[in-house]
């Protein structure tokens, strides 16, 4: 008879195994000068804007309190990888117990939800802003702000918090994770059984909010640049009025997007190396955080006149420069 092996399901507590990156000796500290650098540029910057808003009682309108939102957002996401992968690059250590290791997947698909779902809420705001202008204060009161930005916070973590109950009674079989960062698919690889209901939840979830932020947008910009169009006949300053206002919404959103298919794109490709598909998926916890308070700086004329943006803007310049040269 042949012999049959039998995954034993491992003991708790578990102990994980990052793969990690692939790194040449002696190159370790680079790479953690580059992720270090790259962290103080989304704290800098993020923390920037957050500080201003906060401050300047001028800036306590809807659509400021919504990049204060999606600021925290690009934190959560930025915190949840990039200080464990610098302990990865400083130390070697790759080792993360199992509860740490929900905790970052838990943040990690959060962030990535979080920024559909508060920009879908942002487009509804800049909706309302150009097509109902008389209106605007009637409806985005202080009140429906908050539920705006309450909701985008619960589907996020409510859609989240399902995904991560089919982890709980899951027996796991495997300790290597074969990402740098954890995620529910890169955990649940490691189950013993298979995980059908999770996958299809997953695969539904990601393509039901995709969707839907996706069609909010649309709907938003078709009706705003009918309005701009329209109401441009009589005023010219409307069309860059309505550019200043939703430029630098629809070049985020973009950015988000963009990151997002370079992932699909690297993993749908068997010929692309480990290193560059895992550095793919770290761009997206880089690229966006740091971009975005740029963004924010050059297209609103509130914070672009603000003389503490560009007291630090040219701190975060020279850091941007300092990746680049690395």
């Amino acid at each position: 008879m042949e012999n049959l092996t039998v995954a034993v399901p491992l003991q708790h507590p578990v102990v994980f195994e990052l793969e990690g990156f692939f790194v040449p000796p002696g190159y370790d500290s680079l790479l953690f000068v580059l992720a270090l650098l790259s962290y103080v540029a989304v704290l800098l910057g993020n923390g920037l804007v957050v500080s201003i808003i906060v401050l300047d009682k001028n800036l306590h309108r809807p659509m400021f309190v919504m990049v204060c939102n999606l600021v925290l957002c690009d934190l959560l996401g930025a915190t949840a990888v990039l200080p464990r992968l610098m302990v990865h690059f400083l130390t070697g250590q790759k080792r993360i117990a199992y509860y740490p290791a929900i905790a970052q997947a838990f943040s990690v698909h959060t962030y990535g939800v979080a920024a559909q779902t508060i920009l879908g809420a942002m487009a509804y705001d800049r909706y309302i802003a150009v097509c109902e202008p008389l209106r605007y204060h009637a409806i985005m009161t202080s009140a429906r702000l908050h539920c705006c930005c309450a909701l985008a916070w619960l589907v996020a973590l409510l859609l989240i918090a399902v995904l991560f109950a089919f982890h709980a009674n899951v027996p796991l079989c495997g300790r290597t994770i074969r990402h740098v960062y954890c995620s529910n698919r890169s955990i649940l690889s490691l189950a013993c059984t298979p995980t059908t209901v999770n996958n299809i939840y997953g695969l539904s979830m990601t393509w039901t909010v995709s969707t839907g932020i996706f069609l909010i947008i649309a709907f938003s910009y078709i009706r705003i640049l009918q309005a701009s169009l329209k109401q441009g006949q009589t005023d010219s300053n409307v069309r860059s009025k309505v550019f200043q206002t939703c430029g630098s919404h629809l070049v985020i959103y973009l950015l988000y997007e963009i990151a997002s298919v370079i992932i699909i794109l690297s993993y749908r490709f068997p010929s692309v190396s480990p290193n560059l598909k895992k550095f793919f998926s770290i761009m997206f916890f880089i690229v966006p955080p740091i971009i975005n308070p740029i963004i924010y700086g050059l297209v609103s004329k509130e914070l672009r006149k603000h003389r503490k943006f560009w007291l630090f803007s040219p701190v975060k310049i020279r850091l941007l420069r300092n990746v680049a040269a690395c």
